[in-house]
């Protein structure tokens, strides 16, 4: 279930309910290492992808790429092509996705809309008439928001941006239309691209093996007619941890700091109730060069399934038990700024106690995991983490003896 909260809380401040604690020291940084724009690069083995790719937190996750043949032209076809991206909370965020092909024979790409390639190629066969692109293995990029209506088809043109199937299924799909030439025009004569890749930034991908399936069906605007694609293919890509290449223009520029990372979490524990506690949690983004749009927060915690309200955050806890998935009001916070006076953003949960699944003992205020855009970030192991204090009045000194510990063997992780 999506929920979005619009709340004022006073940080810090009793809201008169009984057996209330304030714990002002007791919290943790926990920063993301992972999370430089660089584009990394693609091998397609499908076992491998199946071996290295699966996440617990989202198991079914990937992203699947369909290739409908919409008409027949005098040499070859027109086709829609949709990448849905399946995942609950790794989206593809700026520079966008590059996606690339071979072809099986000698085609070439008379036109595109929603989409360019970005080399054309050697075209100096053709004498009049010449092609988008001539390249037996073309790579394909979204074109940018703004683009002039005759160069668009739906869910095309944001730069490449795609949403998250948990945050917004709406906006987790990217489509573009091309002209294929020189293919044949009928279904025995087109043969399927092969060796597809997806670049973006971040994480890595490995793809299936296109394969026929059953024709997709559209539905016409009015909803009263149902129309069907001459034929199909899809791959599915799945996500795995590859090698990051750097690249001149997404190198970043970090503020300089101790644990030398891109973004830190800082899960603040401030209210003890009888049934009810209170969190406060604060991403800081120390990149000059990068703003983090529809950012997503991913946190593993068996009572996160119990928040009763968060202020300023949307959250979904549908699809496990023990996580939670936090992201941005849409035009209010859901852009992380640079680094700097607006780098940073906050949320409070108020959260209901549930005995039977967890203890708020010997650190269990705080999450086992914790992801940034899908980056995992670096924490301490669990038995060094602050835990709360026995009694109302606090030994001051011994918990910031605690505190102090957890933060330097969190540095020290993040040095190794």
């Amino acid at each position: 279930m999506n929920r979005c909260y619009l709340c004022n809380f006073r940080s810090g401040m009793s809201t008169g309910r009984p057996h209330a604690r304030v714990l002002e020291n007791l919290s943790m940084d926990i920063f993301d290492r992972f999370s430089y724009s660089f584009f990394s690069a693609v091998v397609f083995f499908l076992i491998f992808a199946h071996a290295e790719a699966y996440d617990y937190l989202d198991p079914t996750g990937n992203i699947t790429l369909k290739w409908d043949v919409m008409s027949w032209t005098p040499d070859g076809y027109v086709a829609v092509v949709t990448m849905t991206n399946f995942q609950m909370y790794r989206h593809i965020m700026n520079p966008g996705w590059t996606v690339g092909w071979t072809w099986a024979k000698k085609e070439v790409i008379w036109s595109m809309v929603g989409a360019q390639a970005t080399e054309q190629g050697d075209c100096s066969k053709f004498r009049t008439n010449i092609p988008h692109c001539c390249k037996r293995n073309p790579t394909v990029v979204d074109l940018l928001p703004g683009v002039p209506y005759n160069q668009q088809i739906a869910n095309c043109c944001k730069g490449g941006v795609v949403s998250s199937w948990g945050q917004d299924p709406s906006a987790a799909v990217s489509s573009f239309q091309l002209s294929v030439g020189r293919s044949g025009a009928t279904n025995k004569t087109v043969r399927l691209p092969k060796n597809f890749t997806l670049l973006g930034p971040g994480l890595g991908y490995t793809c299936s093996q296109a394969k026929i399936v059953p024709s997709t069906v559209f539905l016409t605007s009015d909803g009263r007619r149902k129309t069907q694609a001459m034929s199909k293919s899809d791959s599915k890509i799945r996500s795995v941890v590859g090698l990051n290449t750097p690249t001149k223009d997404n190198t970043p520029l970090l503020q300089c700091t101790q644990h030398n990372c891109p973004i830190r979490v800082h899960w603040h524990v401030k209210l003890n109730y009888k049934e009810y506690w209170r969190v406060k949690i604060s991403i800081t983004n120390f990149n000059y060069r990068l703003n983090y749009t529809q950012w997503t927060l991913v946190a593993q915690h068996p009572n996160l399934n119990n928040i009763t309200q968060a202020e300023y955050f949307c959250t979904y806890n549908d699809y496990a038990d023990d996580s939670g998935m936090f992201y941005g009001m849409k035009f209010f916070n859901d852009i992380l700024m640079e680094a700097g006076p607006d780098g940073n953003i906050q949320t409070e949960l108020i959260l209901q106690k549930d005995k039977n699944t967890f203890t708020l003992n010997q650190g269990w205020a705080f999450p086992r995991k914790v992801y940034f855009n899908g980056d995992e970030c670096m924490m301490p192991p669990p038995d060094n983490y602050p835990y709360l204090p026995s009694s109302a009045p606090a030994n001051v000194i011994a918990l910031s003896t605690l505190i102090s510990a957890a933060f330097l063997l969190l540095e020290l992780l993040v040095f190794w």
